[in-house]
């Protein structure tokens, strides 16, 4: 247990500061354009995490959203419960959840869409030979075909969109004072550590999208839903009263609006 909240205080530290909330975003968004740029330049190496099958891939990015929602779902319960004891604000905010799965599904419809509608079906991965006959993605790989439209990056948008929503859950810990022999400090310790290990794998596997896969257009208009899902939300919705709102803390709407003035 020592060493479960030594992570924890050690987490806390660099994920509760406001400084990463204000400028994650920013650094998400440059690395996006520098990793693309070293693709197109000077491609790296292939590598264990270029394959797609990578078990970070397989079994984490390609269930980003269960993981965050899932984790965010008891954490956000508790701390909101702890702090306020008013089980309506703590329904209220777990519709934070609710408002994402939206976002996720609206995005990710969109995103297939698109996709559908601009490819053509052709006989090989290298776009060789263009099989008019088959007029949809399905028909296409049903009939053995590759289908080749603009494949809008689903990864980089929603690493972008669950790094930032977990970061900004977690500033409620700035107002969390537990003392160790509480029930709930085992439980909402473990959470911040699984929620602050499952925040680097997303911010690492979204270099891993900008340096392997994709092309600058793909990974520009992915990351640019995620941070507009972001932004929407925590950054001018929840701000408003008829919304889930923010997490309880001190001043969080006055804190809010001056860390996106600045």
């Amino acid at each position: 247990m020592e060493h479960l909240e030594r992570c924890a205080r050690l987490l806390r530290g660099t994920l509760v500061r406001a400084a990463v909330r204000r400028y994650l975003p920013w650094a998400l968004a440059f690395s996006m354009l520098a990793g693309s740029v070293l693709k197109e330049l000077s491609p790296l190496p292939e590598s264990y995490l270029s394959n797609k099958r990578n078990v970070l891939n397989v079994y984490f990015v390609k269930l980003a959203w269960a993981w965050t929602f899932c984790l965010l779902l008891p954490f956000i319960a508790l701390t909101n419960y702890h702090l306020t004891g008013r089980a309506g604000l703590v329904l209220r905010r777990l519709s934070t959840l609710l408002v994402g799965t939206a976002i996720w599904y609206v995005c990710t419809a969109i995103f297939s869409n698109i996709e559908d509608y601009t490819g053509s079906c052709y006989q090989s991965p290298t776009l060789e030979g263009v099989r008019k006959e088959h007029q949809s993605k399905q028909q296409c790989h049903g009939e053995g075909g590759f289908w080749h439209g603009f494949d809008i990056s689903g990864h980089s948008f929603l690493l972008t969109f669950c790094a930032l929503m977990i970061v900004e859950e977690m500033a409620v810990l700035h107002e969390l004072k537990m003392d160790r022999s509480h029930c709930l400090h085992t439980a909402i310790t473990t959470l911040v550590v699984a929620l602050g290990f499952l925040t680097f794998i997303w911010v690492w596997m979204f270099l891993c999208t900008a340096v392997y896969f994709h092309n600058l257009s793909q990974k520009v208009f992915g990351t640019l839903f995620g941070l507009l899902g972001w932004y929407g939300t925590y950054g001018f919705w929840y701000l408003k009263s008829f919304s889930p709102g923010l997490p309880p803390q001190s001043s969080s709407l006055n804190l809010k609006q001056d860390s996106y003035k600045k």
